[in-house]
């Protein structure tokens, strides 16, 4: 049965039947096609392992959808056909579900933006609210662009917590409370009817730098999700990072105090207690001004604003000391700073390379790159499209 984000990716209820085993072929050639390009049918052969008839049959479907299209050509001076996948019948979906919002974007496979949207949800939605209005904003979406649902060949899904992988759900520890316990996949089945891959947001966010941003050829790479929680996606020797059961990355609850403010992980003196947006937000509250959104924040900061200044000094600091701890650790190339405050620029990256370069191993904190993602807000979703071309997975059409 074709895999989902590392593990089954939905399809068929009965694997073994002959509908499960065709949709299994038809991800094959189409995982061959992403990887090596446009290529003949005895090649495709060749690379799945499938029979000649066999990948002919599946050509045959694909080029019917509009997944694919062939061209007369040569091969070892016989006649043969080249077969290569249309822009726009190759579509894959991104969702980025984050704590105040759900984006959702549709991306070709040459890495083009078809079209993008997002959406705000109240703090603490619950799983099935975010998953609702996701499912309302993907219709709309593939309405407004004229992309039929046979050109989808995944949907690749980000959730703002920790996942499990062994059970693909939200693991317990109160840091996303809202999705424990939800069985996310099942959910959005029911909800969504194509083949979905899950991962955390700032592991997709990492994805996207090194597919979509200026860092393709970076083999170490951590991308720091900066917002109302605090993450990192790593990109180590070139691949994504999970580590044992999958959960990596969770720097927001690095202690930076141990005798500081109770975070909500249970823990003391995490970095979210001193550098999440809620934080920067409750701060900046008890400074006498009215209640503030992160926007807010992000133009107070471009303003000039003292008291914002001083707040998201303070933050960078915190933020490149336990940064500084992860560089020692994995001397990466770059670290990208994503996330809802990529606005502010040098205005708080000059305040997080101190902090690193203050904590860090001088070889290491001066050969680290600090920048911000030039993919802005829309990374993590941009990632989810990436993660479906990595790992395509067939409609069922």
């Amino acid at each position: 049965m074709p895999e989902r984000a590392g593990g089954p990716a939905v399809g068929p209820r009965q694997p073994g039947s002959q509908a499960a085993l065709r949709q299994l072929n038809e991800q094959r050639v189409l995982q061959a096609l992403v990887s090596v390009g446009p290529a003949t049918q005895i090649d495709l052969s060749n690379h799945t392992g499938l029979s000649a008839a066999t990948v002919s049959n599946i050509v045959k479907t694909m080029t019917r959808r509009g997944v694919v299209s062939t061209t007369p050509t040569t091969r070892s001076g016989r006649r043969a056909l080249s077969v290569s996948l249309n822009q726009k019948g190759t579509v894959a979906v991104g969702i980025d579900f984050g704590r105040r919002h759900v984006r959702v974007a549709l991306a070709s496979i040459d890495h083009t933006l078809i079209a993008e949207s997002a959406t705000p949800l109240p703090v603490g939605y619950h799983a099935l609210v975010g998953m609702d209005a996701a499912t309302a904003l993907l219709s709309e979406i593939l309405a407004e662009s004229q992309v039929a649902d046979t050109a989808v060949i995944g949907v690749g899904v980000g959730i703002p917590g920790p996942i499990d992988r062994r059970t693909w759900t939200v693991a317990p520890g109160l840091s996303l409370p809202e999705w424990e316990g939800v069985p996310i996949l099942s959910e959005l089945e029911r909800r969504i009817r194509f083949p979905l891959r899950l991962d955390n947001d700032a592991n997709l966010g990492a994805l996207a730098q090194v597919t979509w941003g200026h860092y393709q050829n970076v083999k170490n790479l951590v991308f720091l999700k900066l917002g109302s929680g605090i993450g990192c996606g790593l990109i180590i020797n070139g691949a994504p990072f999970y580590g044992h059961i999958g959960i990596t990355g969770e720097i927001g609850h690095a202690t930076v105090d141990t005798y500081g403010q109770i975070c909500r992980c249970g823990n003391r003196g995490c970095l979210e207690t001193f550098a999440s947006t809620s934080t920067m937000i409750n701060m900046l509250a008890q400074q006498g001004q009215q209640r503030i959104t992160t926007a807010d924040i992000v133009e107070h900061a471009l303003q000039g604003d003292p008291a914002t200044l001083r707040v998201l000094e303070d933050a960078g600091l915190a933020i490149g000391r336990v940064m500084a701890n992860v560089a020692n650790l994995l001397n990466p190339e770059v670290i990208v700073v994503g996330g809802p405050l990529t606005r502010l620029g040098e205005i708080l990256l000059a305040s997080i390379r101190r902090g690193l370069t203050r904590n860090c191993f001088p070889a290491v904190g001066d050969t680290t790159t600090v920048v911000m993602s030039p993919l802005g807000e829309q990374a993590e979703a941009l990632g989810a499209t990436a993660l479906v071309f990595q790992q395509p997975a067939v409609s069922r059409a």
